[in-house]
């Protein structure tokens, strides 16, 4: 929006609407009289109580709000304490007289930076002095204090209320994360109810679970979906349909809650986001190092864990991490000979072994079998290493081992000395190692990129009825048959002419390693958008060659490939009752026989839709004879 016309928009909202105050004194004074008096004073005690907390805690105060009267689990999940002899004894939580007049109020507090106590001890320190506070101000103020890393764990082990509670609560004193869990609270509770069979996760993300949100930051969401039982529509379809219902409930929730902070909704189809997870992608790294879920289906967590485990393929930067921890050791090691053992000469070595081996491209083998891996793959296959420096860390290993199994019980100091030597040694080929991997790799994924790249391609080009296309065809063809008529975006062809380009360059030795990197991200992009452009085109065209058909309160569908018809009964049944039956040449139906959903879908993968599909006159009498005489075609 423009800055005039935002301008114009808060003109016209304060003109039309009346302040908050003015509301607040409108509806209170529809109230009975004895009720303002109530609401006036509790009122007072919350501004109170606001500021004292305010001056006392300043900025590590997140939030306060005046919650509804909590269930008993609740107020046992807020409070988070250890319980006393009498507390431990099973009793029946029945409401007493007193606590109608009880004023609950709940004080979110920020514990990130805290680094002199551990988090019990600060919870009860603040607890102590808010409780302290509250009954100078008035004893049925009730102050629940809870710490922001206790509210995430809660979260990270599936436990919502908390989440529910904060949604139903009215803020006294807000930074931003009480209106952020609200209307994110309520956005999710709407989204499952609509798709809850297809929601895997539900995840706040950004500035707010990374401690650098502001009261105006962005609201940063997002949702996984399982598109893996997808049957009637292409994955493409689903997400942009889901998508744009999703972010319209965004805009709703806002204007339920009230909340004008922009709500930002990150839609992901499941395979697209364990495809962007292997290929190491940083947007979904960060997601799953700093989201919190706020539902999940038991697959983000996990996730998460292996992520912190270091059990997810890493990134160019973290094999570069693991190359310098090796070197970062060793120093360690020379410098407090006193302090090491067997393990830091271990890893030393182990460490950047592994990382070489997946920067080829192999999962890390267990320490064992690393060195014979390396034996085979860079000593035998490809002839970089020398075998004297596999023995070197199949040394370590062995020294190790027999340390751990008590066959040797300590290391010399002219041990560790040869050790240090032979380790440095190592390190300083296998960073040479590295060059030469990537020299490798480099060239083979060059190579299969641009292979994959001409084959989408001319999958693509066959699409629009060019059959055959030479390598030095393809720009032209792809600027003729798709850019000019608007079916292929003007950034997509310049990537498509940056990675035949990218092909000349490295074939003539002149591409460097950043320029590899650009063309991979760009050609990312590109191939996900070809593909889902033959998915959309081949959908419409199998859409050409089926006949619609309602018999009685039931609909059924006859789905026309090649010589061959496919009939469902009933479409809105899910155990779907499938025929099939060859088609004559009058066009009529042959012999009527079983079919299932599996050959159907085989059918429709290897099928090839007619250009101007078909149906001859004896077909409408077999229609009857497949569903019966009051069978209706429908049209469109």
């Amino acid at each position: 929006m423009a800055k005039k016309d935002k301008k114009q928009y808060k003109e016209k909202e304060s003109s039309e609407s009346p302040p908050p105050d003015a509301k607040e004194a409108e509806a209170l004074s529809k109230l009975p009289g004895d009720v303002q008096e109530k609401l006036k004073a509790i009122k007072s005690k919350l501004e109170k109580f606001q500021k004292r907390v305010l001056e006392k805690f300043d900025k590590y105060i997140i939030g306060i709000a005046l919650m509804p009267p909590p269930k008993p689990e609740e107020m046992q999940q807020l409070q988070q304490i250890q319980p006393s002899q009498a507390e431990m004894q099973p009793q029946k939580a029945e409401p007493k007289p007193e606590d109608k007049d009880k004023i609950h109020v709940l004080v979110l507090v920020d514990d990130s930076d805290s680094r002199t106590m551990s988090k019990i001890e600060l919870k009860d320190k603040l607890t102590a002095i808010v409780e302290s506070i509250s009954k100078e101000i008035d004893h049925n103020l009730t102050p629940q204090t809870l710490i922001l890393s206790e509210l995430w764990q809660n979260c990270f082990d599936a436990k919502y209320e908390l989440l529910q509670l904060i949604a139903l609560s009215a803020p006294i004193h807000d930074t931003g994360m009480l209106q952020a869990i609200k209307i994110a609270e309520v956005h999710k509770t709407m989204v499952l109810k609509k798709f809850e069979k297809y929601i895997v996760s539900y995840v706040l993300a950004g500035s707010l679970v990374q401690g650098k949100a502001t009261p105006s930051s962005d609201i940063d969401v997002w949702i996984v979906i399982d598109d893996t039982d997808v049957k009637k529509m292409t994955r493409a379809e689903l997400k942009d349909k889901l998508r744009a219902i999703i972010i319209g409930m965004g805009i709703e929730a806002g204007e339920l809650t009230g909340i004008k902070n922009k709500i930002n909704i990150q839609v992901y189809i499941l395979t697209d986001f364990w495809d962007s997870l292997r290929e190491a992608n940083p947007v979904i790294f960060t997601l799953l190092r700093d989201g919190v879920p706020f539902f999940d289906r038991g697959i983000f967590m996990p996730w998460k864990q292996l992520l912190k485990m270091g059990k997810i393929k890493p990134s160019a930067e973290a094999i570069d991490m693991f190359m310098g921890s090796g070197e970062q050791v060793i120093r360690r090691v020379q410098l407090k000979l006193n302090e090491i053992g067997m393990e830091d000469i271990y890893y030393a070595l182990l460490t950047p072994s592994q990382a070489a081996l997946m920067l080829y491209g192999v999962a890390p083998p267990s320490p064992k079998e690393t060195g014979q891996l390396m034996r085979q793959i860079f000593v035998q296959k490809e002839k970089l290493l020398e075998e004297k420096f596999v023995k070197i860390m199949e040394r370590v290993v062995e020294t190790r081992k027999a340390i751990e199994h008590g066959e040797k019980k300590e290391l010399s100091g002219k041990e560790i000395d040869e050790l240090l030597s032979d380790g440095d040694k190592y390190l300083k080929r296998i960073k040479r190692l590295f060059t030469q991997i990537e020299r490798i790799r480099d060239e083979r994924e060059m190579l299969n990129l641009y292979d994959t790249i001409t084959t989408v391609l001319r999958d693509v080009l066959k699409l629009e009825g060019v059959e055959k296309a030479k390598d030095n065809e393809l720009i032209h063809f792809a600027e003729d048959k798709l850019v000019s008529e608007g079916k292929l975006p003007a950034k997509f062809f310049r990537t498509i002419q940056d990675i035949v380009k990218a092909k000349k360059d490295f074939d003539e030795k002149r591409l460097s390693k950043v320029e590899i990197e650009k063309v991979h991200q760009e050609a990312g992009s590109l191939i996900k958008f070809l593909v889902e452009h033959m998915q959309r085109k081949r959908a419409r065209e199998l859409e050409r060659v089926k006949i619609r058909v309602k018999h009685g309160s039931k609909f059924g569908e006859v789905i026309l490939l090649n010589n061959t018809a496919y009939i469902i009964h009933d479409i809105d049944n899910e155990e779907k009752e499938l025929s099939k039956a060859k088609i004559n040449d009058d066009g009529s139906l042959d012999t009527i026989e079983k079919s299932s959903l599996e050959e159907l879908e085989k059918a429709l993968a290897n099928a090839q839709a007619p250009q101007k599909p078909s149906i001859k006159e004896p077909i409408f009498e077999d229609l009857k004879r497949v569903f019966g005489k009051d069978v209706e075609i429908l049209m469109g």
